[in-house]
This record gives C-alpha cells, structure tokens and sequence, in this order.
C-alpha cells in the first residue's frame, strides 16, 4: 500500500515509518501542503494523508478520483478542510477522531497559566538579569470560573485539570454528557450565562457551521471586563478582528491562542526573516497580553505516536473490508462518523 502523505513534518516521520512499516504500508513525504496545484504528486498511490492545512476541495477530490486515488486519510480530528458534502459517493474520508486529550488540555492550561502569572515575561526579564516584579502581578486561578464551550474528550480533561485547581466550571455542549453536571462546581448553562459569569472562557468545540465565530463582538460583550479566552481548537470559532477590537477596549484582558482563522498560510512553517503580511495577526502577536502558538497543542511524543497508529489502523481497516469505524460520512448524519460503513 503506498500513500502520499502532504504537509510533512520532521517529527511525523518517525512514528509513520515505524507503524507503516510494521505493517507493510508504504509513506511518501511531500513537504508541500495538498492543494489544486499540488495533488498531482498523489499519481499512483493508493491514498492520501493530510493534515489541519491541507485543502480537500471540490477540484482536489475530482482530481484524486481521475487519479484512482480510493481514501483520504486525516490524521486529526477536524475535519473542515474537507468539502465533506462534495466527497460523498466519490472518495472516502478517514480520521482521527481522538489521540491524546491530554496533550491540547494540559497545553490550554500551560498558556492560561503563562498568561496570568506573567511567566513569558518573567522569562524575557531574568535573561536580561532584570529581576524587578513591577507590572508582574497575576490573579490565583482557585476560586475563579471558567467556561467551557465543549464537553468532548478534550474538555472534560481540560474540566477535571480546572477542577483540580479549584476553580468553578460552567460548560456549553449541543450535546450535554449525562454524567458531568454535578449541580454545583459543574453545571450546564446556557451560553448567554457562560459569557456573562465566566472569568475565563475556553474553546473544546469542533468548527461547524453553528459555531464558526461562536466569539463575535456580540458574544464578547456579553462576557465580563477582563475576561481570559482561550482557543486550543479551530481558529475559525473567533472572530479575529472582533477579538483584537475587544483586546484594544480592554473588555477581554488576555487572549491565549494555539489556532487562528487564517493559519494556513502561516502556522508549521519559519517567517522570522519575513514581513507578516496578516496585520491582525501581527497585532495579536504585538499584544502584551496575548500569547500565540502555532497549533501545537497536539505536539506531544504520545500523541504523535496515537495518531500515527490509528491512521494506519483506518487504512489497514479501509483497504481489508472496504470500510473503517473511522470513516466520515455525509449522508449518515451531517458529516459525523458514519454509522454502516456501507454508504457507498
């Protein structure tokens, strides 16, 4: 089985090679990213492997199928890069659907700490032997409360880590999990109540029509002077531009960010001898009171070897019984898992 993998990473590589190779699947890295002008590499492979960045667009699809190429393979969870709609009936779809919940939980709260006990500056400070607190005071996290919009795997984790801390948690979920409203420290609310009594707010959602910029300028003046926001998930569940103006009025007093809307043309790659030509992302960044990573919430050796194991899973699964427990699918139930593995 051979499979062009797009967007390669150096620290892809080696968990990919030792499952591919265990069980005779074939990578061939391609540093480029999938686009309409690059799917062309794919000629002659069984499928292809893409990540958060790669585009699976109507002509993409059409390409990889004139090409023979059966299965596209994700190795995430997301999948809005995908034109899921379109790729009904024409190619199949395999994810990701959880790694390690761990690693983007515990890296939400690294920022929120780094944040609000002013650690990146205090960092900068001591290199320059400059040991003064001034401008260095932070807030304690026990006692305060924190939103979570997102009661999947992640959230909960990152829900028991806050839990740990003492803070109070109010969440948000389409679909509620029966067992964690606990009538006090956690409890479901409507996400009026959420913005309005949360000192911290973060993001556990996938990016669907129905939460594409879930933070507006709306929501952002319903929610508290000062709050905290936190987006460990799809950068396109923010409104940047709303968030920048809200930052500069200081009704959100920091912002800690692993994702941004137009990250594509910029995350997983080296511009530190370049002009960022996206001014509100230069102006986030310029911020003293925000902190930007570039997605690398997921990046942990545990991580990285969960999906590089079920990926191969799905193709081995895919490629022996023409279906996959991992398989998205449109028509089943608005582009969520597939529930028969026979929908074409």
């Amino acid at each position: 089985m051979k499979i062009a993998f797009f967007d390669a990473k150096p620290y892809d590589k080696p968990s990919f090679d030792k499952y591919g190779e265990m069980n005779g699947i074939v990578f061939k890295y391609f540093e480029t990213k999938l686009t309409e002008d690059t799917v062309g590499l794919a000629e002659g492979f069984d499928g292809v492997c893409v990540f958060v960045n790669d585009t699976v667009n109507a002509a993409v699809i059409d390409r990889l199928c004139e090409m023979n190429v059966r299965v596209v393979a994700l190795r995430c969870a997301g999948f809005n890069n995908v034109d899921m709609k379109y790729a009904f009936g024409r190619i199949h779809v395999l994810r990701v659907p959880a790694y390690s919940p761990y690693a983007v939980a515990e890296h939400a709260l690294a920022l929120l700490l780094t944040s609000v006990r002013r650690i990146h500056k205090a960092f900068i400070r001591t290199r320059d032997y400059n040991f003064s607190l001034a401008g260095m005071t932070g807030f304690d996290l026990h006692g305060k409360t924190v939103g979570v919009i997102g009661t999947g795997r992640i959230g909960r984790v990152f829900i028991d880590i806050c839990r740990g801390f003492g803070m109070r948690v109010l969440a948000y979920d389409k679909f509620p999990a029966a067992d964690l409203d606990n009538g006090d420290t956690i409890r479901y609310v409507s996400l009026d109540e959420l913005f309005r009594d949360s000192d911290i707010i973060s993001l556990h959602c996938p990016l669907t029509e129905e939460t594409y910029h879930i933070i507006d300028e709306v929501s952002l003046e319903k929610c508290k002077r000062g709050v905290v926001l936190l987006n460990t998930s799809r950068g396109a569940l923010v409104d940047a531009e709303a968030l920048l103006t809200a930052i500069k009025s200081r009704k959100v007093g920091a912002a800690c960010l692993d994702v941004y809307e137009e990250e594509s043309e910029f995350f997983f790659e080296d511009y530190s001898g370049h002009i960022l030509d996206d001014d509100t992302l230069a102006r986030l960044i310029s911020m003293p009171n925000v902190i930007v990573t570039s997605h690398q919430a997921f990046l942990t050796e545990e991580a990285l070897a969960n999906i590089a194991a079920t990926t191969v899973d799905n193709l081995l699964s895919f490629f022996a019984n023409g279906q996959c427990p991992n398989e998205l699918c449109y028509r089943c139930s608005g582009a969520e898992d597939c529930k028969t593995g026979k929908c074409f």
